[in-house]
Order: structure tokens, then C-alpha cells, then sequence
């Protein structure tokens, strides 16, 4: 059974830091690019960063970058995003979801998701205010 666990979702000032991690289980974490996605109430799915299966290819929107890196930790199964600068507009849930091989990774995320499926976790609340 394909598990997402997402955690370290907190309050934080604007300026300040958070890291999010993602521990996986179910399937051969190693064999598939990785994503984080955001969501806003009210508005659709966000893909903000993308890594692959080794972690020398990295994606970021153009929201975040400069400001999150996406790391990844194939021995312990677990996806990261170091967030930093934050913005009161980074203000989301956060999700990590798997997207798959990595010829496929640029296509997935420039490509809006629709929904969330079994191979996305529950997310992490992100609220950044003064």
C-alpha cells in the first residue's frame, strides 16, 4: 500500500523557515521523481517543485525559486523541501505526491493537477503571518 506521509507544516513568520519531509513506504521510493505541491482554499493544485530519481535534477515555479530547495534521501525514503524567505503567500496546504519516471518529470510538473490521487499524501498546513 502506497503511503505519503507529509509533516513539519507549522505558523511561521514572514522571513522565516520551515522544512517539510515526506516519508514514503509502499513502493521503490528510488525509481520515481518526486513533487511538492501547495493548495490555497478555493484555488487549484500548484505543483512548486519537482526532483529526480537521484536528485540531480531539480524543477521549481517560478513562485518559489530562489526560496525552497527539494532534496531527497533514497536510503531513507523520504522527500524534503527546505523552505525559506517565506511569503504570506506561501500560505497552503502542502503535498508531496510521486510523479513518476524521470522522462516524464518536466512533463508532470508543468502540467496543472487536477486532483489528488493514492499516490499523494494527506498535507501539511503551511500558514505564514506576522
Amino acid at each position: 500500500q502506497v503511503q505519503l506521509v507529509e509533516s513539519g507544516g507549522a505558523l511561521a513568520q514572514p522571513g522565516g523557515s520551515l522544512r517539510l519531509s515526506c516519508a514514503t513506504s509502499g513502493f521503490t521510493f528510488r525509481d520515481y521523481a518526486m513533487s511538492w505541491a501547495r493548495q490555497v482554499p478555493g484555488k487549484g493544485l500548484e505543483r512548486v517543485s519537482a526532483i529526480s530519481t537521484d536528485g540531480s535534477g531539480t524543477l521549481y515555479s517560478d513562485s518559489v525559486k530562489g526560496r525552497f530547495i527539494i532534496s531527497r534521501d533514497n536510503n531513507q525514503n523520504t522527500l524534503y523541501l527546505q523552505m525559506d524567505s517565506l511569503k504570506p503567500e506561501d500560505t497552503a496546504l502542502y503535498y508531496c505526491a510521486v510523479i513518476g519516471p524521470d522522462g516524464s518529470m518536466r512533463q508532470q510538473f508543468n502540467t496543472p493537477p487536477r486532483a489528488r490521487n493514492n499516490w499523494w499524501g494527506q498535507g501539511t498546513q503551511v500558514t505564514v503571518s506576522s
